[in-house]
């Protein structure tokens, strides 16, 4: 019989990744969909992915509990992943109300759902890099004190300390994958890496001229999430359950991802790109750097993409959209 697993945020980035991951590994693939007018193009990046007629979709809601409750009895899933959240920054500053109820109290509920449903299912929770904040270290691990320095970091960090509770309050198999900054052509066109490659894309097509952002001096640690969902199967693969840093520790910044992107189109960023103080954070997260030493030794895992390739492949797949005329 096949392994069943269920994921909250089974239509972003990472969820899409993943359900393509576990349909090799012969999974049977059931995931949350939260109901909108625009259902249709929520699945655009598993179609993407050549997934979507391949999983199934429930009605639902991170935020009513009934609901999870109700699909997880139906489901009777072995692995579940909470990847669902408001997981955009600057949203969160502008609606911190909203983000902790999703982000962090929706956590909980699928905590509760899989303690009252299928209690030996195992969890994986979501966590963030951007729990570090004020970086207490200059490399991150495991052991790095947290600094939240927004209301989404403040949110993950508290499912994160929820999820540790009910581990080992409750004996469940839950881990946490602390994840740092992991882009792809499938990225919200809203974060910054996927503004700075369709940016590329349309300067490069001639669809416009400048490429406006904000502070160029920020870094990151940026991976390919189709290696970091990786990495969440195999947290679930292990005997204990544990929390895991997951990163390439190679930090670089906005000023210098946007230098390749603009290289692989043949440009020059200093042509077009201009900064505005509107697309700067209230409290800035200056650097994000992780060690994934844990990691590579208990689970065997390591990044595979290079950053360059990951920034290549992102611009690639943003001039394929606008040539055809569309949009992940």
């Amino acid at each position: 019989m096949s392994k069943i697993a269920f994921i909250t945020g089974i239509t972003g980035q990472d969820g899409a990744y993943l359900a393509s991951l576990l349909l090799e590994q012969g999974y049977a693939v059931h995931g949350l969909l939260r109901r909108s007018a625009s259902a249709d193009g929520m699945v655009s990046r598993l179609k993407w992915l050549g997934v979507a007629d391949r999983v199934t979709l429930h009605d639902g809601n991170l935020t009513d509990l009934s609901s999870l409750i109700r699909v997880l009895g139906d489901v009777r899933p072995h692995e579940v992943y909470n990847l669902a959240a408001q997981s955009f920054v600057k949203s969160s500053w502008q609606q911190p109300l909203l983000t902790g109820t999703v982000t962090g109290l929706g956590a909980v509920n699928a905590l509760e759902a899989v303690r009252t449903a299928c209690p030996e299912a195992r969890f994986y929770q979501a966590s963030s890099s951007e729990m570090f904040g004020m970086i207490q270290e200059p490399v991150q691990s495991e052991t790095t004190p947290f600094y939240p320095r927004s209301p989404y970091a403040a949110a993950k960090l508290y499912a994160h300390w929820m999820t540790i509770n009910y581990r080992e309050s409750f004996g469940m198999h839950a881990s946490c994958g602390i994840l740092f900054n992991h882009e792809s052509p499938l990225r919200g066109i809203e974060f910054v890496t996927r503004k700075i490659t369709d940016g590329v894309a349309r300067i490069k097509l001639g669809l416009q001229q400048q490429l406006v952002l904000g502070n160029l001096d920020a870094k990151r640690d940026w991976g390919h999430a189709r290696d970091y969902t990786r990495a969440m199967w195999l947290m679930l693969q292990q005997d204990k359950p544990d929390d895991y840093v997951i990163a390439t520790g190679r930090a670089a910044s906005v000023r210098e991802f946007c230098e390749m992107a603009f290289a692989c189109v043949g440009l020059d960023m200093n042509d077009h790109v201009v900064t505005d103080p509107r697309f700067l954070r209230p409290a800035e997260v200056d650097v994000l750097k992780g060690d994934a030493s844990k990691a590579k030794q208990k689970l065997g895992w390591q990044f595979e993409t290079p950053l360059e390739r990951l920034i290549e492949e992102m611009v690639e797949a943003d001039l394929a959209r606008l040539t055809a005329g569309g949009r992940a």
